[in-house]
């Protein structure tokens, strides 16, 4: 299959450039992925579209405030870095995506807000790319990135972050810190709506997938079986893994919450579907033809045009359906990623 053949047509204004006024208060999209039929509704509709005894799994990755901006030493011009993960045990050594990479050469230094001062390494991988490697004298943790750091917003928000996105960027149960984007999907959830799923009869559990820098890179192969994808790290805890072993040999559903959370169950499955526990890295690239083994519903938001992302919800429902169901939601008015409206596929 060739890139192209997921492009659809997205008007601009519905690129979603704030949160809704309220958390939770989004529009809900039903798609029915054996007929591609899709029904309208909003967000408190979800307990009614989830049946009782369902499994849900969230992906519980915290956003890093990894947005910083230095200046050159040499130069005194400003520099943007995107902190992606630290590439050895010290966090003193980071892999980062540069804007400008070209004139970001081995050896240059860079002072940020807090006055800590930042040594551009070479690296062989970083040649040719966005990438840069960069080393401290010190370890990186959360302190420094709260003193230096932004909320990293996807480029199609084009605005700086404020303070409204150091709460809504985050989802509600947030708790291990590692992310470079937030897993969106889960941003539509409220304590309220959780503890209402919860009163039904749905079972919560959740996993960690700390998002990487595949959010931010294009498909650039012309066919998609030649797209590389990039490594991210995952964990799922043995009393989560036996819930969903238990909840798959009971014949109830499990609901991913969005494509993280589908990315980390999926690598996590031996050919049988059972899930295995443990901490890994996974590059898994799901597309038409892929096999799913333990999701049976997904819960996700309305992806980039062409994206390995749309690549993934049309491997679940069928390339047709969604695309149809894009179409739809167009014409429909709703509001597109991260910050955007959300789908139910089931």
């Amino acid at each position: 299959m060739q890139t192209k053949d997921f492009y659809f047509e997205l008007p601009q204004e519905l690129i979603a450039q704030k949160p809704s006024g309220k958390r939770g208060d989004d529009r809900l999209m039903f798609l029915n992925r054996e007929t591609g039929a899709v029904e309208h509704h909003v967000m408190a509709d979800l307990t009614d579209l989830v049946d009782e005894g369902t499994l849900m799994v969230f992906n519980n990755s915290r956003v890093r405030r990894s947005r910083c901006y230095a200046i050159k030493n040499s130069s005194g011009r400003e520099q943007e870095f995107l902190f992606l993960n630290p590439m050895n045990t010290d966090s003193n050594t980071w892999n980062t995506m540069v804007k400008g990479a070209k004139k970001v050469k081995a050896g240059g230094t860079y002072t940020f807000a807090d006055g800590s001062v930042g040594t551009i390494l070479e690296n062989a991988a970083d040649n040719g790319t966005e990438f840069r490697t960069i080393s401290f004298p010190f370890r990186l943790d959360d302190d420094w990135f709260n003193r230096n750091g932004h909320i990293p917003l996807p480029p199609y928000i084009r605005r700086e972050d404020d303070d409204t996105d150091s709460e809504r960027y985050q989802t509600v149960y947030a708790k291990e810190t590692g992310s470079s984007a937030a897993p969106t999907a889960g941003l539509h959830f409220t304590e309220e709506l959780l503890s209402r799923l919860k009163t039904k009869g749905i079972e919560l559990e959740w996993v960690t997938l700390h998002v990487g820098l595949g959010t931010f890179l294009p498909v650039r192969a012309e066919n998609i079986e030649d797209h590389k994808m990039h490594e991210e790290w995952y964990t799922v805890s043995e009393e989560t893994a036996r819930k969903i072993n238990e909840a798959k040999k009971a014949g109830r559903k499990i609901l991913a919450v969005g494509t993280t959370s589908v990315r980390t169950l999926e690598s996590a499955a031996e050919e049988d579907g059972t899930v295995k526990s443990g901490t890994r890295g996974t590059s898994i690239f799901m597309y038409p033809g892929y096999r799913f083994r333990v999701v049976d519903q997904m819960f996700t938001n309305f992806h980039t045009p062409e994206s390995t992302l749309i690549m993934l919800v049309s491997a679940f429902a069928g390339r047709e359906h969604i695309l149809s169901a894009y179409q739809n939601a167009v014409e429909n008015r709703y509001r597109f990623f991260s910050y955007g409206d959300a789908m139910l596929i089931k």
